[in-house]
């Protein structure tokens, strides 16, 4: 149908639930701005729903695996039907934490030091992270999750060991990382413009999951972010040559950790939350763009070859 947008939303992800929370405030606020609208579940056989319906544009509101990394961008390029958001290979790019980090590092933005840890792993662990001088408190997340999900900060080498049995019995790649401290910041980009920073202060012991997407979690939100306006700056230039260099669409949103006058970037997300406790659209909000502008936007700017 020549003037349908579907909402891609759901799917087999970890980020099921919330990618429902995404895709029916999206699908509201196009509804709210006469369009037309039909809202998919991508699981089954939603292709063929797709192929049978075709659709002027997908809005691809899919959070995590399958729907953020390639997977449904790849599908929707065979198909031809223009899609919201970053195309197949950057999508794959960002979604991988190690790959996009040497693509970062390559382009001079500061990550943390870290390692890539395979299943089938047999060195000396504790010897790898001496090498690569990475001292407690350690980080240890999958390489390929968002919202959060499977990231532990562990004090100790026990609390190690234990959480990384836990990862290894669900996931073949985990990335362990330099705990940084500091100030939680997050900035979104919208296009070829970095709209803004915003600061996060949770009072869970990181912005995991649940700080993410509940508000009994009661996560402070300062916005702007509280930085001098010479760092403001810095980290939307950062967050701006992150999407360039991942050859990113649409909207992103850059997380970073800003330690001793330094912003350390942990990763990129393509595909950022459309909730009403949602990042991206607070930013947008407070530089003048409503939640529906925004939704319009991102259809608007769909395509296919991304």
């Amino acid at each position: 149908m020549k003037n349908l947008i579907v909402v891609l939303m759901g799917g087999i992800s970890g980020e099921r639930k919330i990618s429902f929370l995404s895709g029916k405030s999206c699908s509201k606020a196009l509804i709210k701005k006469g369009y037309k609208v039909k809202e998919i579940d991508a699981k089954g056989c939603f292709v063929d729903k797709l192929k049978k319906i075709n659709p002027k544009v997908v809005f691809n509101a899919l959070h995590g695996k399958y729907g953020e990394d390639g997977f449904t961008q790849a599908i929707l390029e065979s198909i031809n039907i223009p899609y919201t958001h970053s195309g197949v290979l950057s999508s794959s790019l960002a979604m991988d934490k190690a790959l996009s980090r040497n693509i970062f590092k390559k382009n001079k933005i500061r990550v943390p030091k870290y390692f890539l840890l395979k299943k089938s792993y047999k060195e000396n662990f504790v010897n790898k992270i001496k090498t690569k001088k990475i001292k407690f408190p350690i980080v240890i997340k999958p390489v390929n999750e968002g919202s959060s999900l499977g990231v532990y900060i562990c004090e100790n080498k026990v609390h190690l060991n234990k959480n990384l049995k836990k990862l290894k019995k669900k996931y073949d790649k985990i990335l362990v990382e330099e705990y940084i401290p500091g100030k939680e910041i997050q900035a979104a980009v919208m296009g070829n413009k970095a709209l803004g920073a915003i600061e996060l202060i949770p009072k869970r012991k990181f912005y995991d999951y649940k700080a993410k997407y509940s508000s009994k979690a009661k996560t402070k939100h300062i916005m702007p972010a509280q930085i001098s306006k010479t760092k403001y700056k810095e980290v939307l230039l950062l967050a701006k040559k992150a999407h360039k260099s991942l050859g990113c669409r649409g909207i992103t949103r850059s997380d970073f950790r800003f330690h001793k006058n330094k912003f350390y970037l942990l990763e990129t997300n393509t595909q950022p939350g459309m909730t009403k406790l949602s990042l991206v659209p607070e930013i947008a909000k407070y530089c003048g763009i409503s939640f529906e502008d925004l939704v319009v936007w991102i259809v608007k700017d769909a395509g296919n070859n991304r």
